[in-house]
């Protein structure tokens, strides 16, 4: 698939038949492709570093599942392709992973903000994360959501920097009731690379 891509279009989608015939060995691809591209961080919150592929993926299954068709691949186009990153960025899904409903209401009751609160290091330079615009992450209540979607804008420097080979990458979250940071391993930094220009 070309490095290049930046938007997902019909014809990067497979026909519904055609699909149905590989669809097992495409999602064996992809789990493998998106093990580097998952990052855990403290107890519950995942990051899924999205790309092109992770996107069309996700169209190709929504439109398999749903059979909406064209009607349907508009809106599913509308609402993925904002997450594919445009070269100059990372672009991650953030998920608060809490089996317990009891839990996870009490723990989302007090993160409010949070998708304002992610970083990127850089060595010791931080990139504030910049949540998705056209969806509101937080309740007029306060209560977060537990899916959150995020971009990582980064200026040529940080990029030249992340890709190259002595950076150390670190993801953290800042909030008062959620403080955690992890370094990025080699492996999900090669990973990411590909999405710059």
């Amino acid at each position: 698939m070309s490095k290049e891509k930046r938007q997902i279009e019909k014809e990067d989608l497979l026909p519904s038949n055609v699909y149905l015939k590989s669809r097992k060995q495409i999602r064996k691809d992809l789990v493998e492709f998106k093990k580097d591209r998952r990052v855990a961080l403290g107890p519950y919150a995942t990051f899924y570093f999205e790309s092109f592929e992770t996107m069309v993926a996700q169209v190709q299954e929504m439109l398999h599942i749903e059979k909406g068709g064209d009607e349907q691949l508009k809106d599913e186009l509308i609402a993925y392709n904002p997450l594919v990153p445009d070269g100059k960025e990372l672009t991650a899904t953030l998920m608060f992973e809490i089996d317990n409903p009891v839990s996870r209401a009490a723990f989302l009751g007090k993160v409010g903000g949070i998708e304002e609160k992610v970083f990127i290091k850089i060595n010791d330079e931080i990139v504030k994360a910049v949540p998705e615009e056209d969806v509101d992450r937080t309740s007029a209540e306060g209560k977060a959501s537990s899916v959150q979607f995020i971009h990582f804008k980064l200026n040529n420097d940080q990029i030249s920097k992340f890709k190259s080979d002595n950076a150390t990458i670190e993801l953290g979250i800042d909030h008062k009731e959620y403080t955690h940071t992890t370094k990025l391993t080699e492996n999900s930094v090669k990973s990411l690379c590909a999405d710059f220009i």
